[in-house]
């Protein structure tokens, strides 16, 4: 089976979040665990603003993904009062070894409230990909591909944040494919973030 991007769906869930899990060791979300990524990611799946998808490996198993949604201010809000509860019980594990993430994990949720309001702007919140993959061209596919989706429903502008520091790569990643700086900020935890955007045509073209 050759190389296939493929909407996001419940049943690559599993897959996306040991993606997650191996792409970003260390980093918040891989510390609340792999149950709350899976709630995460389901939730993206079924809510209506979610865009995401997957690039499957030649044996058909998803070794990339994206996500992201449309009218990105308030969207994880939404999505933690559609899935509270589930949300709750799969974060009680790395709240009891490390307490204080609880004031985090709500400061997570409801800190995107400042972000861009409205159907014309998408939001790219998360992207990895395993290293069978990297440097294939899958990672530009991914990105592509939200972009195209992102146009389709309306959306000209879409926005991403990725650390600052210690990610040269990533950074050069995002800029090749056109997106451009607009803002540096430091969050509350201290790490320093650069904010993207990149315009996008109906037709799925990058101007």
């Amino acid at each position: 089976m050759n190389n296939l991007l493929v909407p996001l769906r419940p049943e690559h869930v599993p897959d996306v979040v040991q993606t997650h899990l191996a792409s970003f060791p260390g980093f918040f979300l891989s510390f609340l665990g792999a149950r709350f990524l899976a709630v995460y990611y389901n939730g993206i799946c079924s809510t209506p603003e979610g865009i995401g998808f997957c690039y499957l490996n030649a044996s058909g198993v998803p070794a990339g993904f994206v996500v992201g949604s449309s009218n990105p201010r308030g969207f994880y809000s939404r999505l933690l009062r559609r899935h509270w509860l589930s949300f709750s019980l799969a974060s009680v594990r790395a709240v009891l070894r490390k307490p204080s993430v609880l004031g985090r994990v709500a400061r997570g949720f409801l800190h995107p409230g400042g972000n861009p309001v409205g159907n014309h702007v998408a939001g790219l919140y998360s992207i990895g990909v395993l290293p069978e993959l990297q440097g294939t061209g899958a990672g530009k596919k991914l990105v592509n591909a939200f972009l195209f989706e992102a146009a389709n429903r309306g959306c000209n502008r879409v926005f991403l944040t990725t650390d600052r520091d210690g990610n040269e790569a990533v950074n050069i990643f995002y800029q090749k494919l056109g997106f451009t700086l607009e803002r540096q900020y430091q969050t509350r935890e201290g790490r320093s973030m650069n904010e993207y955007w990149i315009s996008v045509a109906k037709d799925g073209e990058n101007e």
